[in-house]
């Protein structure tokens, strides 16, 4: 069964391979807490009727009385709407990535910079997914690298600040921070 997160102001991580369970998970950790606010990064899409349907089936899995915040760009800013007594649920950081692949690394890192200062100044705990990539195939774009590169890094900056960190693989979760050790 599904842990809680440590305490309030606590970052937990949850990770993995696409269709691995991630979403279902982080929404399991914060089901005993009350209220919670869901933050969708992605783009809502519209003409794309497969994500229409993976955006209704999120939907209702989550409880009635979650609020949602639907993310721009400037998920640092966004994150400062959300109100202090609510925990926050991060779904997912690939949708973030995704809308400063065109930006400069500079400009990248300082947007970096300010995500990582505004989750760790946050007193609500916080539930933040990370797609994997880069299991296997190298992919065959310039983008594509650049996508694979940015979010490897900013989970790996994420980790340390984080209080737990579950990789979900194949419907199963297990806890990184308890089976494995940090990289040097």
């Amino acid at each position: 069964m599904a842990e809680a997160p440590a305490r309030a102001g606590s970052l937990v991580l949850v990770h993995g391979p696409a269709r691995g369970g991630k979403s279902r998970w982080a929404e399991a950790l914060l089901k005993d807490i009350t209220p919670v606010t869901y933050v969708a990064t992605a783009p809502g899409r519209p003409q794309d009727a497969s994500w229409q349907e993976r955006l209704r089936l999120h939907r209702l899995r989550r409880p009635d009385h979650w609020a949602l915040l639907e993310a721009g760009p400037d998920l640092p800013q966004d994150l400062k709407r959300v109100p202090g007594n609510h925990a926050v649920l991060i779904d997912a950081l690939g949708g973030y990535v995704a809308q400063h692949l065109d930006s400069e690394s500079n400009i990248w890192d300082r947007q970096t910079e300010r995500l990582l200062s505004q989750l760790s100044t946050m007193g609500q705990t916080c539930v933040l997914v990370i797609e994997e990539t880069g299991w296997g195939v190298v992919p065959p774009t310039a983008i594509g690298g650049l996508f694979r590169d940015r979010l490897g890094a900013l989970a790996q900056r994420l980790d340390r600040q984080a209080v737990a960190s579950w990789l979900v693989v194949q419907g199963r979760a297990l806890d990184l921070h308890a089976l494995g050790v940090p990289v040097p």
